[in-house]
C-alpha cells in the first residue's frame, strides 16, 4: 500500500489548526521537531491533565487528503493543517490500516500507527456542524471516526510534501484501529 505526502505542518502552541510548512522533522521517540505535541509522554492537554505520565501515543497526526474532499460535499472548506494534522497524505487508506502499521515517509522517516484520532467538539468550534461528518455511525450503530490517525515516531528524518508513503503491515493477525 502506498501513497504521497501533500503536506506537512506543525506547530509550537497548543493551536487546533497548524500552519504548513516546507518540511517537517521527525524525531525518533518524540514527534514533530517544533511541536507542541512532541515528547515522551501525553502532550495533549486534555490527556496530561488526565495523567501527565501516560506515553505519547500521539505524536504524528495524520490525515487522509480524501478526507478534505469528502467534507466539501457537505459544504465545508477543510485544508492541510485546518484539523491539526502533522501530515496530510494521499492515495493510501490510513484508517483501514491495522495497528502497529509502520509507515515509511520520505527516505528515513517511520511511523508506527498507534490507533486513531477522536474528533473532539474543537471541530465545531472550527467550522459549525463539522464534527458530525467527521465522527458518524455505521448502518450497525458502531461509532465511526476519520478524523485520522496517530503515531509515534520509530525513525527520525526530514518529510516534505510530495515525499513517498508506503505502508508496511504488522505480522500476525491484524488488530483494527481504535481510539488513542
Amino acid at each position: 500500500m502506498t501513497g504521497t505526502v501533500t503536506a506537512v505542518c506543525r506547530s509550537g502552541e497548543h493551536t487546533f489548526s497548524k500552519p504548513v510548512s516546507e518540511s517537517i522533522t521527525l524525531l525518533a521517540k518524540l514527534g514533530v521537531e517544533g511541536d507542541a505535541h512532541l515528547g515522551v509522554t501525553v502532550q495533549h492537554r486534555s490527556r496530561v491533565a488526565q495523567d501527565p505520565t501516560q506515553p505519547n501515543l500521539r505524536q504524528v497526526h495524520l490525515i487522509h487528503e480524501e478526507l478534505f474532499a469528502e467534507v466539501a460535499e457537505a459544504g465545508f472548506a477543510v485544508r492541510p493543517g485546518d484539523l491539526g494534522e502533522n501530515v496530510t497524505t494521499s492515495g493510501i487508506d490510513l484508517l483501514a490500516l491495522p495497528r502497529g502499521t509502520r509507515l515509511h515517509l520520505g527516505d528515513r522517516a517511520v511511523v508506527e500507527v498507534t490507533g486513531l484520532r477522536n474528533p473532539c467538539l474543537q471541530i465545531d468550534g472550527f467550522r459549525k456542524g463539522l464534527l458530525r461528518h467527521v465522527v458518524g455511525r455505521d448502518e450497525n450503530g458502531a461509532v465511526v471516526r476519520k478524523g485520522g490517525i496517530m503515531g509515534v515516531v520509530l525513525e527520525g528524518g526530514e518529510v516534505r510534501p510530495g515525499d513517498p508513503v508506503r505502508a508496511e503491515l504488522p505480522d500476525g493477525p491484524h488488530v483494527p484501529l481504535d481510539r488513542v
